[in-house]
């Protein structure tokens, strides 16, 4: 993924995490989904159109369509006051496709940064579908949560790490993602316990399905 792509991830993740907490109404958030999830396929498409078949472009490219369309079907979603069964359950597809991934980060790019990055998105869309396609309205808080926190470790950060040409992967690094990320779920689960009325989970779990 392309660190300027990855900046955008972060930011958008950081939008639909406020959102899920109550924080940020559904239509405002719509706008910065349909920006990011527009960029997130026109660029692919324009990288396959050039990569003359070039498996390892190919392949960098395929994952960027995932967020692509989970940000569009977002942003419609919120727009349209659509039911979000329909994304609930292509974010589980998402989250198989991201272990897929994360398992070839380490074993085909020899990247376990980015193995570690792929598996906690992973995590994060198995969330989005607990949410939203089996209707576990008492996630919501707790995804909002770890929506804002993976947004940076798995976003805004490594982006920046990109930009300025100071990004590197080992398995040491790799390990301190996976701490950060770990901490980062017991932290979404503490905050979704504590901070939200058992009478206003439902509401927020419907964040990301209506408007």
């Amino acid at each position: 993924m392309s660190s300027v792509g990855l900046l955008y991830v972060g930011a958008v993740l950081f939008m639909n995490g406020l959102m899920l907490i109550g924080l940020v109404p559904g239509k405002s958030a719509a706008i910065l989904n349909f920006f990011v999830g527009v960029m997130q396929v026109v660029f692919p498409t324009i990288i396959l159109i050039q990569s003359n078949n070039d498996l390892s472009i190919i392949f960098g490219a395929a994952g960027l369509y995932l967020f692509g369309f989970t940000y569009l079907y977002v942003g419609i979603l919120q727009m349209t006051g659509i039911s979000g069964e329909g994304l609930g359950w292509f974010s589980i597809f998402v989250a198989v496709c991201a272990v897929v991934i994360g398992i070839l980060q380490f074993t085909l790019v020899g990247d376990p940064v980015f193995g570690v990055i792929w598996l906690t998105w992973a995590v994060l869309w198995f969330f989005f579908f607990l949410l939203l396609g089996l209707g576990r309205d008492s996630l919501a808080f707790t995804t909002g949560w770890f929506t804002i926190f993976v947004a940076h470790i798995t976003g805004t950060i490594p982006a920046f790490f990109l930009l300025t040409g100071r990004y590197e992967t080992n398995n040491g690094y790799a390990v301190l993602v996976a701490i950060a990320a770990a901490a980062a779920l017991a932290a979404a689960f503490f905050l979704g316990r504590r901070g939200i009325p058992r009478g206003k989970a439902s509401h927020e779990g419907q964040a990301l399905a209506s408007a």
